[in-house]
């Protein structure tokens, strides 16, 4: 049986089938698969998540492309389907999905030892996890509008791991915009993705969100999952100290 060739749309799990020993079988990426940066930056990019450049991801003749629920279009990946033999899809939902996501991927390209290898990993990570006390958290995304976090996302999940609470509580949007004016919260923490917040968006929503604590935090540890998700687990046990 010939090699795989494998087109990955979501940055998270290109680093995944990276750390899986599938580097040499992948022969396309998006332009915010960066990770690990000297190993993918000579795999052929195919455009973002979410503007697809279908010709050359033809031409690159895959036989598997790496698809995500949240990161990717439906209409997107049926239109792969037409021509790239396996359309493999991904979904994980909250930190301990991760270790379906790793045997999926191990399953799916022969790697199953290597996968095993990082379930261990991903256990004892969570076995380091620590009690803390409660916190009401704001996660925000995105700047004018001020964009947050449902309840429903795997970021919430895994704040939640550390007794950190999303709010709002609930909403029907995963993504929904909010009024700084009307939060209430211990803190409120400015991711580093999509939008790239800096140090000096902290004043200013320690303006409008009166007696909250804000800082900055790495969207990577929080939002991918993925091997990274590892290393994300013990980042969160520092920072929320």
């Amino acid at each position: 049986m010939s090699a795989p060739r494998i087109v990955s749309l979501v940055p998270s799990i290109t680093e995944l089938l990276c750390d899986l020993d599938l580097s040499e079988q992948l022969v396309g990426r998006t332009g915010f698969c960066i990770h690990p940066w000297e190993t993918v930056k000579s795999i052929p990019k195919v455009g973002g998540t979410k503007d697809l450049k279908f010709d050359r991801i033809r031409e690159l003749e895959p036989t598997h492309v790496v698809v995500n629920i949240d990161e990717n279009k439906k209409e997107d990946a049926e239109m792969l389907a037409e021509f790239i033999p396996n359309v493999v899809v991904t979904h994980p939902l909250g930190p301990r999905d991760n270790l379906d996501l790793y045997r999926q991927m191990g399953s799916e390209f022969d790697r199953e030892a290597q996968a095993e290898e990082l379930c261990g990993k991903f256990e004892a990570a969570l076995e380091r996890v620590e009690d803390r006390s409660e916190q009401k958290v704001l996660y925000l995304i995105w700047r004018d509008p001020w964009m947050t976090i449902s309840p429903e996302t795997y970021i919430s999940r895994t704040l939640g791991l550390f007794n950190w609470t999303t709010v709002p509580a609930s909403t029907e949007e995963r993504y929904p915009e909010v009024d700084l004016a009307e939060v209430e919260v211990d803190r409120v923490l400015l991711s580093s993705e999509p939008f790239h917040f800096k140090e000096h968006h902290v004043a200013e929503v320690e303006g409008l969100v009166l007696g909250a604590k804000v800082s900055l935090i790495d969207g990577e540890m929080t939002s991918w999952y993925g091997s990274r998700a590892i290393a994300g687990i013990d980042y969160l046990r520092e920072y929320t100290r």
